[in-house]
């Protein structure tokens, strides 16, 4: 046979068996609705058939559609957030289409899980439910709390790879410092240690941690000690770590810009077994980087590997460890020397001026082992604990400001040489949680019943063998020094003559105003103080009855807590001494369904917070024994939540109002920098509106306004009585969004990314003798997915405009202004 009969018979015989694929494959197609008949969107469905095992989910009318690749039995599966699952067992015949009937979901309070042990592959900027607020797997719709959530989506969109940099789209929360620290609702967060997965633990105050290994960023409004022990009046943020999921996907990121940064991302996850009951997830994250700010550097990296083992239904294990490691220097801000009050220009030093050595160092390590267990004795009686360990340790050398200039022979200051100090510090911490509950149903005539009985332990250790150096003052003849020069013994001193002037002679060199230089200080020609850093101890217990009432269209949540508190000084010293505390805590929520897409809200809430020698390195702790008072405050707080278009927009609105009394604040003593007072009371009223969602299918956003009202109502100093409080913008709100331009075939592929920040005025922490003025920026992105590819590229331009900012401030020697306009780039492949 010729070529050229071959070439015809080939090309037939190929064509058959082309035709014979087509017509062996089925369109399934169908519709998800809800059981008031309208649309779902976002629901999962798997069409299992053997060992193939098929995806797809549906559209926002509810549609979905997927080609079976032959026919047979296939056990169907939908599943969607705040739905019971629904499972049906369908023969597909072998015909081009086949309609499944409409799919009816119905709806429940619960989560698909009662705790986080698997991941969301959801893709939207808001998160819109919490395991945590409630320790109840809610719609956050259904929550009698305001609740803001900041989805990993929005996290990457905006490549906030900080914690500030993803909270800054959150109503009410200001950032205050470099610090990990924020203003929520008027109120400055006293650093008790961050909360991740609803556990507490006992995170570094002065470094903010990265965000790649995050699912959602939970910001719980107002006192949540109901739920949490001892947490800040203002609201928690609560970290929710990324969980395995039941599908392959794998993710690796690299980012650089501005200010020498390259940043580098992994995140894979999938089943390890073909019956996908044990799955994994591993996220790397790291960062080198300069900084705008002289002297500052970061170099980071983060570790979390997790497992979850699920054997059946009734039965759920998640394991997961996160190290944190951090080299870097500690910034204190900008410092202006011989200030004014309220005349002194903030720019009269540029706000990259930092004071400091090139070998100064600020090292910290983490490492948190955490896991929970889940098991349901039957559908209404599930035991859940969950357990979490973790050690830090930090290590910080520092040369920071005195406060002061220095001075020549005749004790006259010499406005051209700052004081400083040097530091040295070591310590390490440890911190164990356990918490035990049940969730049970019941119900008692028309009432239904959502129980939580439990039990929390929560203990803080620090290690002995923590130590303190400083150096400072002026150098004494006899080898000594003294903090303060006196004039009228300067027979005492040594002397040196620099630039004309002598002056006594520092025990740590001058730093130079008029030409800053960074060298390498030798350390050991400083005479140090050398302190041991007492251990300490404290220990929570806590028992917990919660009760979520629903009846018809009204749930009532109602929750009593018991605490009971000891914190120890001098732990297992000879001069031990012990501090115990106990507090009854209620909770009260109501939550009325006015229709299908409106919850009206009211709550009241306590807050309870010792403050004693475990304390952090905001509020100094007190001389061993010191019995101050309790940090107590109450929420009362009435609301509205609302999901449109299908579930795919939540807008909300809460009025709030927060007291608190017994604060302690930094004297501001020049001689004892440790002295505390206690301030009195502080009242905080507002408004906050939330917005975010898709507006189309490809056009979402996140936006938010509070309006906070915080004034002192009591204080030891009678002229405060009735002015603002420090450190928070009374207006303040944020708009990002992202468009994607998939109908135009020219621009396919493209997407563009925009948002404003404003923050208005506010007074330093520490001093009314100037204000902050307000800011607006202006933030841009472009985002590239080349058609039929895996790649995005993004180009994110921070502060378009170049704008000078404060976030905020202690004094005129500690000021933080904003990041000026920087630009990073990042590319990301996904497998």
């Amino acid at each position: 046979m010729t070529l050229s009969y071959i070439r015809p018979v080939l090309t037939l015989l190929l064509l058959f068996l082309f035709s014979v694929s087509i017509q062996a494959q089925t369109k399934v197609s169908g519709t998800l609705m809800d059981q008031k008949q309208r649309p779902l969107k976002n629901v999962t469905l798997k069409f299992k058939s053997g060992k193939d095992i098929l995806h797809t989910s549906s559209d926002s009318s509810g549609h979905f559609l997927l080609v079976l690749p032959k026919a047979g039995n296939y056990l169907v599966r939908a599943t969607a957030v705040g739905f019971i699952p629904f499972q049906r067992e369908y023969q597909i015949p072998g015909k081009p289409e086949f309609l499944i009937d409409t799919i009816i979901l119905s709806s429940s309070n619960e989560e698909l899980q009662t705790v986080e042990v698997i991941g969301t592959s959801k893709k939207k900027y808001y998160g819109d439910y919490s395991f945590s607020a409630t320790k109840i797997a809610s719609l956050n719709k259904d929550i009698p709390q305001a609740i803001a959530s900041v989805s990993k989506e929005l996290i990457a969109d905006r490549q906030a790879f900080a914690l500030a940099d993803a909270v800054k789209n959150v109503p009410g929360v200001t950032q205050n410092s470099y610090y990990n620290q924020f203003a929520i609702r008027g109120i400055n967060q006293n650093e008790e240690g961050a909360i991740i997965n609803g556990m507490r633990t006992r995170q570094h105050y002065f470094l903010q941690p990265l965000t790649n290994n995050l699912e959602r960023i939970e910001v719980i409004k107002g006192p949540a000690s109901a739920s949490f022990s001892s947490v800040d009046p203002g609201g928690t943020i609560n970290l929710v770590t990324k969980k395995p999921l039941s599908e392959d996907r794998k993710q690796i990121s690299i980012s650089a810009g501005s200010f020498s940064t390259i940043r580098g991302a992994l995140d894979f996850t999938g089943p390890l077994n073909k019956e996908k009951s044990l799955l994994y997830r591993l996220n790397v994250g790291y960062e080198d980087s300069k900084s705008f700010r002289d002297l500052q550097f970061k170099k980071a990296y983060l570790i979390s590997p997790s497992f979850s083992y699920i054997p059946n239904e009734k039965t759920s294990l998640n394991v997961e460890l996160v190290l944190n490691k951090n080299k870097t220097r500690l910034d204190r801000g900008q410092t202006i020397f011989g200030a004014i009050a309220g005349q002194t220009d903030l720019q009269s030093t540029p706000i990259t001026f930092s004071m400091g050595a090139s070998n100064d160092k600020y090292n910290t390590q983490d490492v948190m082992l955490m896991s929970n267990l889940s098991h349901a004795f039957t559908k209404d009686l599930v035991f859940n604990i969950t357990y979490m360990k973790q050690t830090w340790d930090e290590d910080l050398q520092e040369h920071r400001t005195t406060n002061a200039y220095g001075v020549d022979e005749a004790g006259k200051a010499i406005p051209t040489v700052a004081g400083l100090r040097a530091i040295q510090r070591q310590q390490s911490w440890n911190t164990d949680n356990i918490s035990a509950y049940f969730n049970i149903n019941a119900a008692t005539g028309p009432l239904h019943h959502k129980l939580v009985v439990g039990y929390d332990l929560i203990n803080v250790q620090r290690y002995r063998g923590g130590a303190d150096n400083s150096a400072g003052g002026y150098r004494l003849k006899n080898g000594r020094d003294t903090s303060k020069y006196d004039p009228l013994k300067k027979d005492r001193y040594l002397f040196q003559t620099v630039d004309d002037i002598t002056r006594p002679i520092p025990n740590v060199a001058h730093f130079n105003l008029a030409k800053p230089a960074y060298t390498l200080r030798n350390l050991s020609e400083y005479i140090f103080t050398q302190n041991e850093i007492p251990p300490a101890y404290s220990v929570v217990n806590g028992v917990y009855l919660q009760d979520q009432v629903k009846y018809e269209k009204l749930t009532l949540l109602l929750g009593l807590r018991q605490e009971w508190y000891e914190d120890y000084s001098n732990y297992q010293l000879s001069n031990e001494k012990r501090i115990s505390r106990h507090k009854l805590l209620p909770r009260l929520g109501i939550t009325y369904e006015l229709n299908s897409n409106i919850n009206l809200y009211g709550t009241y809430l306590q807050g309870y917070q010792p403050q004693g020698n475990t304390s952090n390195l905001v509020i100094i702790p007190p001389p061993a024994g010191t019995n101050y008072k309790p940090l107590e405050s109450d929420l009362k707080e009435i609301g509205a939540k609302s999901e449109w278009m299908n579930r795919s927009l939540m807008v909300n609105v809460s009025i709030f109002e927060i007291n608190q009394k017994n604060l302690l604040m930094s004297a501001n003593d020049p001689v004892d920098l440790n002295l505390l007072i206690e301030r009195g009371a502080q009242r905080s009223r507002g408004i906050e509106l939330e917005a975010s969602g898709f507006l189309l299918p490809n056009w979402q956003f996140n936006a938010g306004y509070s309006y906070v009202d915080a004034i002192i109502t009591d204080d030891n100093n009678p002229i405060l009585k009735g002015q603002r409080v420090q450190n928070t913008p009374q207006h303040s709100g944020s708009i990002w969004t992202r468009y994607d331009l998939n109908d135009n075939r020219t621009f396919k592929g493209i997407g563009i990314g925009a948002g404003i920040q404003y923050s208005g005025n506010k007074l330093p922490w520490y001093t009314r003798d100037f204000s902050l003025p307000a800011y607006t920026l202006l933030d841009a992105a472009l985002y590239y997915s080349p058609p039929k590819s895996r790649v995005q590229l993004a180009m994110n331009v921070n502060n378009v405009l170049n704008t000078t900012y404060w976030v905020g401030a202690q004094s005129y020697l500690r000021l933080f202004p904003g990041t000026p306009r920087n630009v990073m780039f990042n590319a990301t492949y996904r497998f």
